[in-house]
């Protein structure tokens, strides 16, 4: 599809980057306001988190099924089912009255949510010509790139000025926004050729990617692998990889088109966003519980020591989509990753008795790695996928 046939791509554009900023900001918003739904719900802090962890298990399980989806049924519908479930689940989490609502709600919101970012990035790649692809991923990484940074930050405000529930009612006006800029903007789409759904390839996924979390979840408080529970996890984890794995290999209709596995750029591209999301994206959902927990940072004080992350995140983004036709690739990527390096260094030197100086110093170079990183690496795991693939 070429950019020239979508008159509205700046309308487009900003409608799924809303979609897109919302899933990603409810993301990390919740994780400041743990204390006050833990105490609002009845909760034990090892059962609150699961208010976290259903959000990101059911995500992580739907992800990939979007793309099968999008095939389907069309772009554009799917779309629109993300952003409306999605929406009226945020309204259930905000009026849920105990914790088994609460978490049934975040995983429904988790499953709506997780169409967001790979159809996002695949309609600013439809709806704009190739040499404005770079731009456009630019453009979507300084938009979902800071979501997650500026979440404790507004999560913070609304706690202490509102109440925990706005953290999830701010998303009713975004998510009506967003629809009905998608609704009005963004063309209908033909659905794809018919392909049958691998049951079984999907079904071993999930269950991998959800033993994988839960073991991951609960390993510190059970002790890892003296844990019956932990090793349970992690047999059914590798036993599910394993069927994945090999059914995608062999059937005529897997999950997944063999074809993405033979670019290079692909997957190099997703072994480094998987790196930099583990090292990077890890010390986010840990800081705020630090800051408040143990060192008594009132909820607006521990999101305003993300603001660091997000500047360096943006500059960094805006700085990269200048040099990064001009600069190898290999040498900004190595850069970036050094600068992220230095930040993680800093938090290996954290102690409960130092200044608020060495978290927004920390942050603010992990941020920039992130943003240097970000942009480049986008461009590259879309550069040579055939069109077809792109929502896959």
């Amino acid at each position: 599809m070429s950019g020239k046939a979508y008159p509205n791509r700046s309308m487009i554009t900003v409608s799924i980057m809303m979609a897109a900023i919302m899933g990603v900001l409810d993301s990390t918003i919740v994780s400041v306001a743990l204390p006050q739904i833990q105490g609002a719900l009845s909760a034990s802090p090892e059962q609150v988190i699961w208010v976290l962890t259903s959000y990101i298990v059911a995500t992580a399980i739907s992800t990939p099924l979007s793309g099968w989806l999008a095939g389907r049924f069309g772009m554009k519908q799917i779309i629109l089912l993300a952003i409306a479930g999605f929406t009226v689940t945020s309204m259930l989490c905000g009026i849920a009255t105990s914790l088994p609502q609460m978490v049934a709600f975040r995983l429904l919101q988790g499953l709506f949510g997780a169409a967001f970012i790979p159809l996002s990035q695949a309609v600013l790649l439809n709806i704009n010509p190739p040499e404005r692809h770079n731009q456009a991923l630019s453009v979507w990484a300084a938009g979902v790139m800071t979501a997650p940074i500026a979440g404790p930050l507004v999560g913070g405000y609304l706690t202490e000025a509102f109440s925990w529930r706005w953290c999830f009612f701010i998303n009713l006006p975004v998510g009506a926004l967003a629809f009905l800029g998608v609704a009005a903007f963004m063309p209908r789409e033909r659905a794809g050729p018919f392909r049958p759904f691998d049951f079984l390839g999907f079904g071993a996924l999930a269950l991998f990617v959800a033993a994988l979390q839960m073991m991951l979840d609960r390993g510190p408080v059970r002790d890892w692998f003296s844990s019956a529970e932990i090793w349970a996890y992690t047999l059914a984890a590798g036993a599910a990889f394993w069927v994945f794995l090999v059914h995608s290999l062999t059937a005529k209709n897997a999950f997944f088109d063999p074809a993405l596995t033979r670019d290079r750029n692909l997957v190099t591209a997703c072994f480094f966003n998987f790196t930099l999301g583990v090292l990077l994206m890890s010390s986010m959902g840990i800081m705020p519980n630090m800051l408040q927990g143990l060192m008594g940072y009132p909820p607006m004080i521990s999101g305003v020591t993300n603001v660091p992350r997000g500047a360096g995140t943006l500059l960094a983004i805006l700085l990269a989509g200048r040099v990064s036709g001009r600069m190898n690739t290999r040498l900004l990527l190595a850069i970036a990753l050094t600068i992220a390096t230095v930040g993680i260094w800093i938090t290996t030197r954290f102690d409960l008795s130092m200044e608020i100086g060495p978290v927004l110093l920390s942050g603010f170079l992990q941020g920039f790695g992130m943003g240097l990183f970000a942009t480049p690496l986008n461009f590259i795991a879309y550069s040579t996928i055939a069109s077809s693939l792109r929502a896959e």
